[in-house]
């Protein structure tokens, strides 16, 4: 089991910069709240495209809080292994990167949004599509 993830180089600034525009807590709160949303894309990404391991360092514990077990298991269930799987840790690392991008590209073409308004408009579409 792993004990920390670290982003991609290129992200290093990218959850900084997100952390600062979107104004929903500290640079943990925006790496799971990437991780949730390249999730629910609901695309299977690739061991063998996993990027550099030079950005931010997170412990497990400072990442994903007293919620560890759900995260795991969002991405246990999305791949369909076991919590307990040697690449479990490469897939949340994965899916951190590709959140942080797609937040990036989403937050920058919309450049008047806030944290709030970006979560409440993913929220309502969500509930549409139920």
């Amino acid at each position: 089991m792993f004990t920390h993830i670290r982003t991609s180089k290129e992200n290093r600034d990218v959850v900084a910069q997100l952390t600062r525009k979107l104004n929903l807590g500290t640079e943990n709160i925006i790496s799971r709240i990437a991780l949730t949303y390249s999730l629910s894309q609901d695309k299977k990404l690739k061991i063998k495209d996993i990027q550099n391991s030079s950005g931010k360092e997170y412990s497990r514990s400072v990442l994903f809080g007293d919620y560890l077990d759900y995260y795991l298991g969002m991405v246990a269930l999305h791949y369909d292994i076991h919590i307990s799987d040697k690449d479990l840790g490469k897939y949340v690392k994965l899916h951190i990167d590709d959140g942080l991008q797609l937040l990036n590209e989403e937050i920058n073409s919309n450049s008047n949004i806030d944290g709030f308004d970006f979560l409440v408009e993913k929220i309502e579409n969500s509930i549409l599509l139920v």
